[in-house]
């Protein structure tokens, strides 16, 4: 690559930091190197910005996955690569596959989540303003395209955001405008060693196979595909922002916060754009204690629905999560529902055939269990899903409400641990807590908490011969 397309690079990189104000002189910036040629381009970027342009203190922050035999090479040559052009340098040997046996996640959403994780503890260490990501035109691309696959609304379609704040520190990605070719150039052109992850050749992946598949198929049609898609990210992204501001702007107008409770006036609401009613609604539900993915479109528009339905001015509407929706005559409210607190339960499966719904009435939710041969068995994606050995589970199964007192055995922890301080430990909400079932074996041992944790009771083993796969869910919501 000649002197000038590299200070072009370089000069890119700075227009985008100018123009979403990513950094300002002095700040502490903590830069994630994987070790291919995407990041470490954006590393070299980064010091050459740090020394001839703009005063950056930078350190350069490594994650070795446990996953394939040539991560220790990659991390001592990312340290020898911060050694050499005089950066601090972070680096966490985290034990993935341990990890996921842990928390039930699946391989992806486990190494994503392990590495924020540490990410965020090294911006905390060094008292950084942000953490620097390489992602680029490609993988917004991508993003969009997965999204858009998902039937996302429109922050969705906004993909990654140059500058994001999480947490306490900003998430910066100032190579949103360069395309993966220009940063592996960059590398070969200027002699940058990096590695090959052949994990990103996997179709099994949706991202993968999106990449290796999907965007060159629809390429036939649209040479300029990659271009177009980030094009409509940065387009829907301040669209999406004004829209959020908007709702901001109404919620502090119309929304009143009493006791918990949050409440609008009916007749104020139905003037609004259903757009904007929309985001107000979700709004309010990101206010409350609910898991992200609970919010979602089809909840939103129930919602909604009932509002806009002037015919009944009294009802009560069961959101899921001991939460409800109220409308008192003109008044709608959002809170916790009254009557959860004291609902008890049991359930007991000693035999049944085939796959298996048990409906829990009392908490609106249900559990689903299947046999699996273990040709057809995949690791639970996430703590929504529970695998054990079909062979090595006493029976009858019984699934209750938790009593005081309960213990289990966690996977991989030494020795019982209380259910409350599961909870504690895991930042459950109070709210959330009583729609957790207990699954428990024949011999009264919890085995698994659905959505949070499962037991070290019948693990899966190369030697098991008969899976049982659970997954629980929420009942669908009645209007």
């Amino acid at each position: 690559m000649e002197a000038l397309r590299w200070d072009t690079l370089v000069n890119n990189v700075l227009d985008a930091a100018e123009e979403h104000q990513l950094w300002v002189p002095g700040d502490r910036i903590v830069v994630a190197v994987s070790g291919g040629p995407d990041s470490v381009a954006f590393l070299h970027i980064m010091h050459e910005i740090s020394k001839h342009h703009v005063p950056l203190e930078l350190i350069c922050a490594h994650v070795h996955h446990g996953f394939r035999k040539e991560s220790d090479e990659e991390a001592h040559r990312m340290m020898e690569l911060a050694r050499q052009l005089g950066i601090a340098f972070e680096w966490i040997k985290a034990d993935i596959p341990s990890y996921m046996r842990q928390t039930g996640q699946g391989p992806q959403e486990a190494a994503r989540n392990r590495r924020y994780a540490f990410l965020h503890e090294v911006a905390d260490k060094y008292g950084a303003a942000s953490i620097a990501l390489a992602h680029h035109a490609d993988d917004q691309a991508e993003t969009v395209m997965l999204h858009l696959l998902r039937g996302s609304g429109l922050s969705g379609l906004a993909g990654m955001k140059f500058k994001r704040r999480e947490k306490n520190v900003e998430l910066i990605r100032p190579c949103l405008r360069i395309n993966k070719t220009v940063l592996v150039e960059a590398c070969n052109t200027q002699g940058f060693t990096y590695f090959h992850d052949e994990s990103n050749d996997q179709r099994k992946y949706r991202r993968n196979a999106i990449r290796l598949d999907v965007l060159p198929f629809l390429g036939q049609y649209n040479g300029q595909l990659t271009p177009s898609l980030n094009r409509l990210a940065e387009i829907v992204s301040e669209e999406d922002d004004f829209m959020e501001q908007s709702a901001h702007d109404t919620y502090r107008c119309l929304v009143q916060v009493n006791g918990g409770r949050q409440t609008f006036e009916a007749p104020s609401f139905l003037k609004l754009h259903v757009a904007l009613q929309r985001r107000l609604i979700k709004l309010i539900l990101n206010y409350l204690p609910l898991d992200s993915d609970f919010v979602d479109f089809t909840r939103i528009e129930t919602i909604r629905r009932k509002v806009m339905d002037t015919d009944v001015t009294t009802w009560s509407l069961d959101i899921g999560q001991t939460l409800a929706c109220t409308r008192e005559y003109d008044l709608i409210s959002f809170g916790i529902r009254t009557d959860v607190q004291d609902r008890s339960y049991e359930y007991r499966l000693a035999q049944w055939s085939g796959t298996y719904e048990l409906s829990l009435m009392e908490i609106n939710r249900y559990i689903r269990l299947m046999p699996m041969s273990p040709e057809n068995y995949h690791v639970p994606e996430s703590a929504d899903q529970a695998a054990f050995d079909a062979d090595h589970l006493l029976m009858p199964l019984v699934v209750r409400s938790r009593l005081p007192g309960d213990t289990m055995k966690v996977l991989g922890l030494n020795g019982s641990k209380k259910v409350k301080n599961i909870f504690i430990d895991d930042k459950i909400p109070p709210s959330v807590r009583p729609r957790i079932p207990v699954v428990c074996d024949g011999a009264g041992n919890i085995i698994w908490l659905p959505g949070v944790r499962r037991s070290d009771v019948a693990p899966v083993r190369e030697s098991t011969s008969a899976i049982l796969y659970m997954t629980v869910g929420d009942s669908a919501i009645q209007g």
